[in-house]
């Protein structure tokens, strides 16, 4: 049974930096292609960033040159470094793996 448990959410301040992170188990992981997606209230869930198995890496256009994904094989981790928050980035979170599972969810508030 494959099992993804996110990390490192929490509430900060615009213009600060949080870092998610998602390990992975019962999976190949080394294989699969793995993605930060968020949902804010009221609105659809959204795909941040993705990075394929070889290391090809999607960001959102809203994201991109604030955030960076990352992946070790070795222990089953991906990680999302977020820099720059800005209040419209406040969502929940969630870690994918091969599109088809997912992590619960962590809350990221951007809020002075």
């Amino acid at each position: 049974q494959v099992q993804l448990v996110e990390s490192g959410g929490g509430l900060v301040q615009p213009g600060g930096s949080l870092r998610l992170s998602c390990v992975a188990s019962g999976s190949i992981f080394s294989i699969n292609a793995m993605g930060w997606y968020r949902q804010a209230p009221g609105k659809q869930r959204e795909l941040v960033a993705l990075m394929s198995s070889g290391g090809r890496t999607i960001y959102a256009d809203s994201v991109k040159g604030r955030f960076t994904i990352s992946r070790d094989n070795a222990k089953s981790t991906l990680e999302l470094q977020m820099n720059s928050l800005k209040p419209e980035d406040t969502a929940v979170y969630y870690c994918n793996e091969d599109s088809i599972y997912w992590g619960q969810g962590i809350q990221v508030t951007v809020s002075s």
